[in-house]
């Protein structure tokens, strides 16, 4: 029971994930790099600490106890994850989004997964739990190539004019070593929360003072969150503030009315929540798998990012036209994605 209570609660965050870009949508007189960095404020600085401050008791002794090291890897996996952020977009700008996207959630949910044990030295192939996880990987990726297909079917059934924009940018190698980047990158996030045991602690030691200090076990990685997060902020900051001098729209943040600054900022904070919600609901998540299955929360949070994420796309019509036979090989590749998550109850 507890094994299907953890892939409902990743579920719930992944979905608030996938919903995350609607009202970000209703962000109006803002660049890019504008809006990006203020919704990063409410989910990379505020919710973490707001959540922490409500789900962890004695909250400032968890953090004061955490080991230096510990907080400084921390850290680092964050901002590595910055730069796998970041570098996601460019993988789909080279290589269309069914091509960048399969590539880099791929390498993400693969890596994600497998090194901290493979590292920490467990025979993966030696045990059942090992070989499961092995195997919902397995098929984890092969739901994430065939939903790649099936953009690549639309994608085929573009326009002559899109299609020309498509393959404007286009380049394989590039685009290739960019995605592969953003998939190793993004998965420094589970390394983050989770540390690589045994070979360089990170999120795991702090999960463990929460714990000693009388912390709810679904809640032991939320003071985690307070650090990786801030990682990934600084990088995202970094490279925000950049683009706001080279592309002057510094004046974004005050030149719409008060109104609009009003509306983009509440838009801001709830699109921001329910990014942030993906992993408040997989730290609870995660502490409802099996010991042995631990490692396999990222692969599922994986598949469930993408089959909501499509979902999303379903219902704001963005496969309309597509054809039968796309919509047939996106829907089997949903399903695939689904089955894999529940290898866990074999």
């Amino acid at each position: 029971m507890n094994s299907i209570l953890s892939i409902v609660l990743m579920a719930i965050g992944s979905a608030c994930a996938a919903s995350f870009y609607v009202p970000i949508k209703k962000v109006h007189g803002w660049s890019w790099e504008s809006y990006w960095i203020v919704q990063g404020v409410f989910s990379w600085i505020v919710a973490p600490w707001v959540f922490a401050y409500f789900t962890v008791p004695n909250l400032g002794a968890v953090l004061s106890n955490s080991p230096s090291g510990a907080v400084a890897y921390t850290l680092l996996f964050g901002a590595l994850w910055g730069v796998g952020g970041l570098t996601f977009g460019l993988s789909m700008r080279f290589l269309g989004v069914a091509l960048g996207q399969s590539i880099a959630l791929g390498f993400c949910a693969a890596l994600g997964t497998l090194i901290p044990p493979i590292i920490s030295g467990q025979n993966l192939l030696g045990t059942h739990s090992g070989v499961l996880i092995i195997l919902g990987v397995s098929i984890c990726i092969a739901g994430i190539a065939i939903v790649g297909y099936a953009g690549a079917l639309r994608s085929a059934n573009m326009s002559v004019e899109d299609r020309q924009k498509a393959i404007k940018e286009f380049a394989l190698k590039k685009g290739l070593l960019i995605a592969v980047l953003a998939g190793v990158m993004s998965a420094c996030f589970n390394f983050g929360i989770n540390g690589i045991p045994g070979f360089m602690d990170a999120g795991n030691v702090i999960q463990k003072v929460a714990a000693d200090q009388g912390t709810n076990p679904l809640f032991v990685a939320n003071p985690v969150y307070i650090y990786v997060m801030f990682g990934g902020f600084l990088t995202n900051f970094i490279y925000c503030m950049y683009l706001n001098v080279k592309n002057k729209t510094f004046k974004d943040y005050l030149s719409v009315s008060s109104n609009v600054l009003v509306s983009n900022l509440l838009f801001c904070l709830l699109g921001g929540t329910l990014w942030y919600l993906q992993f408040f609901f997989f730290g609870m998540g995660q502490s409802k798998l099996p010991l042995g299955m631990v490692a396999f929360g990222w692969s599922i949070l994986m598949a469930m990012n993408i089959l909501f994420g499509n979902v999303w796309g379903i219902i704001l019509k963005e496969w309309k036209g597509a054809g039968r036979k796309t919509i047939t090989v996106l829907v089997l590749g949903l399903v695939v994605l689904v089955l894999s998550t529940f290898v866990i109850k074999l």
